[in-house]
This record gives structure tokens, C-alpha cells and sequence, in this order.
């Protein structure tokens, strides 16, 4: 059933003000963080989920690419040890 490959969709606001949209691929624990996987037509974006007020959160971009790198690499080691079916 083609309602079975539907993925949670978010709208995204960049620093400039524009709305993108988005749908999560995964989310992730890692060093005591959570993180969003996020792809649209033509992106993947990895973010950082923060707790907010009461059940509150949000996405922070990561700035820096070495850090984003190793997160992304220690997740593909975990996909390749776990594949799923």
C-alpha cells in the first residue's frame, strides 16, 4: 500500500526566512544528542533535536562539517551493522 512509504514531513525555516520541506529519514541518538535526518527533493540535512520548554523541541543546524561528518559516519557503521529488512 503506497501509504505504508509516507514519512513525517516538517517545514523547515532557514535563517533567511524561507520554509523548506522536508521528511525525516531517521532520528538518532548519539553522545547523549538526538539527530534529524532530513531529505527533500534536492537536500539532506543532518540536524540536531533540542529540548525546549515542557515537551517542546527543536532543530538546530550543525555548524560544523567535521562534526557533522563523524555523526554521519558512526550512523552509516550502525545501518551497515543493522540493515534493515
Amino acid at each position: 500500500m503506497a501509504e505504508d512509504n509516507i514519512r513525517d514531513h516538517i517545514t523547515v525555516q532557514d535563517n533567511e526566512g524561507n520554509a523548506r520541506d522536508f521528511w525525516v529519514e531517521a532520528l538518532f541518538d548519539m553522545n547523549e544528542q538526538t539527530y534529524a535526518l532530513l531529505n527533500s527533493v534536492d537536500n539532506m540535512v543532518l540536524m540536531r533535536v533540542v529540548d525546549g520548554e515542557g515537551d517542546e523541541q527543536y532543530l538546530e543546524g550543525i555548524e560544523d562539517p567535521e562534526e557533522a561528518d563523524a555523526i554521519l559516519d558512526a550512523y552509516q557503521l550502525a545501518i551497515d551493522a543493522a540493515p534493515a529488512e
